[in-house]
C-alpha cells in the first residue's frame, strides 16, 4: 500500500488506569504504511462478476457503521481513520454508531443506503446476524467492505471483502510472548473477549495452539470480560481469589489488561513481575505501562483500516478484481522496543 496516514489520536498517559482513556486532539499515532496489504488464496470478487455500477470513490457519499461507541481506543482510531480518508480521497462521509446494539446497526446500514450512500464501510459488532442489512444492500446494488470482525455472511455474494487482521495469528504471537517472559512455566488466566465474534475465538485458538507445546504453561481460567476495562478489572478480582497461583494473565485486549493490572496492584502484586500480562490492541496506556514495567508485552492489532478500505472500493470501482480477505499487519511492543515505537501507539 502506498499511502501514509497519520491518526491525530492519542490517549492520556498512564499516571494511573483507574480510568478509562479519552481521546484528545493531539500528536500524530502509528503509521498506516504498516497495514500492508496481504491476499488471500481463492477467487476474487470483481464488479464484472456481481454485475454492480461503477462508483468513484471521489464525490461519491459513502457510508460507515461503527459497531460500538468510541470509549475504546481501537474504535477512536478507526473511526478517525474512515474519516481522515474519506477527507482526504474527497468522498461525502456518513456515519452511524450501532451503541453495541445489534438491531440498531442493521437499521443504521439501511438508514445508510436510505440516505444514499453508494458504498459501505461496516465494522460488525457481531460475525452473525446482519445478513438483513446486507440484503439491503445487495438488492440496491451497494457494495459492502467489512473491517475488523469477520461474518459469516459469503464474499462477493452479500458483502465484497473482509479487511482485518489474522487473529489467530495475534493469538499465536502473544502465547510467544508469554513463553518468553515466563521461561514456559506458569499458570495462566485467559480473559476473553466477548462472545459471538471471529475475534474472541481466534484469538483463543492461537493462543491455546501457541502454549500447546510447552508444558510448562497450563491455563487455569479462562472466563469472559467482554473486551471492556472494568469488567476485565472485575473477572481479574474473582480468579485472584479462586487461583492465588495465577502467575500470568492474557488478555484478548488491552482494555481488559489493564483492568487486570488495577485487580493485581490491589492485590498487592507486582503486575509485569509477579503476574506477566500480556494482550492484544496496542493502546497508547498499554504501551506506556510496557516502558514503565508493569505490562509485558502488547501485540498491535492494527485499526487504522481507512486506506486500505478506500483503496478496495477504489479498485472495485475500476473494475480489478479484489481478494475475499485483506490482511492489515500488525506490529508489536515488548520490554526492548516500546519506549522507541510509543508514539505509533493508539
Amino acid at each position: 500500500m502506498s499511502r501514509i496516514l497519520l491518526i491525530a489520536v492519542t490517549a492520556l498517559l498512564v499516571t494511573s488506569c483507574t480510568s478509562r482513556e479519552s481521546p484528545t486532539t493531539a500528536s500524530s499515532g502509528g503509521p498506516a504504511a504498516s497495514a500492508a496489504q496481504q491476499q488471500s488464496a481463492g477467487p476474487g470478487c470483481a464488479r464484472s462478476k456481481i454485475g454492480y455500477p461503477q462508483v468513484d470513490v471521489k464525490g461519491a457519499m459513502v457510508g460507515f457503521s461503527q459497531s460500538e461507541k468510541e470509549a475504546n481506543p481501537f474504535r477512536t482510531a478507526e473511526t478517525q481513520s474512515i474519516k481522515d480518508e474519506a477527507a482526504k480521497r474527497g468522498a461525502e462521509l456518513l456515519y452511524t454508531n450501532a451503541q453495541s446494539d445489534l438491531n440498531k446497526q442493521i437499521s443504521d446500514i439501511k438508514s445508510l443506503i436510505d440516505r444514499g450512500a453508494k458504498l459501505l464501510i461496516v465494522a460488525p459488532l457481531n460475525s452473525d446476524g446482519l445478513q438483513p442489512a446486507f440484503d439491503a444492500a445487495k438488492a440496491k446494488q451497494v457494495p459492502v467492505v467489512t473491517i475488523d470482525r469477520k461474518v459469516t455472511s459469503q464474499p462477493c455474494t452479500d458483502y465484497l471483502t473482509f479487511i482485518g487482521s489474522d487473529f489467530v495469528e495475534q493469538g499465536k504471537r502473544a502465547a510467544q510472548q508469554m513463553i518468553k517472559a515466563t521461561g514456559g512455566t506458569g499458570k495462566v488466566a485467559i480473559l476473553l473477549g466477548a462472545s459471538g465474534n471471529n475475534v474472541t475465538t481466534d484469538r483463543t485458538k492461537g493462543f491455546k495452539d501457541g502454549i500447546a507445546g510447552t508444558s510448562g504453561l497450563q491455563v487455569v481460567a479462562e472466563q469472559t470480560g467482554e473486551f471492556d476495562r472494568s469488567k476485565g478489572q472485575a473477572v481479574m478480582e474473582q480468579l485472584i481469589q479462586s487461583h492465588p497461583d495465577i502467575t500470568a494473565v492474557y488478555a484478548e485486549n488491552d482494555e481488559m489488561g489493564l483492568g487486570a493490572v488495577i485487580a493485581l496492584k490491589a492485590a498487592g502484586k507486582q503486575p509485569g513481575k509477579d503476574v506477566k500480562v500480556v494482550s492484544v490492541d496496542g493502546t497508547r496506556n498499554a504501551v506506556q505501562l510496557v516502558v514503565d514495567g508493569s505490562y509485558t508485552a502488547v501485540v498491535e492489532s492494527n485499526p487504522r483500516f481507512g486506506p486500505l478500505a478506500f483503496d478496495t472500493l477504489e479498485k472495485f470501482g475500476k473494475g480489478d478484481e479484489i481478494p475475499q480477505n485483506i490482511v492489515i499487519s500488525d506490529d508489536e511492543y515488548d520490554s526492548t522496543n516500546a519506549q522507541q515505537k510509543l508514539g505509533n501507539a493508539y
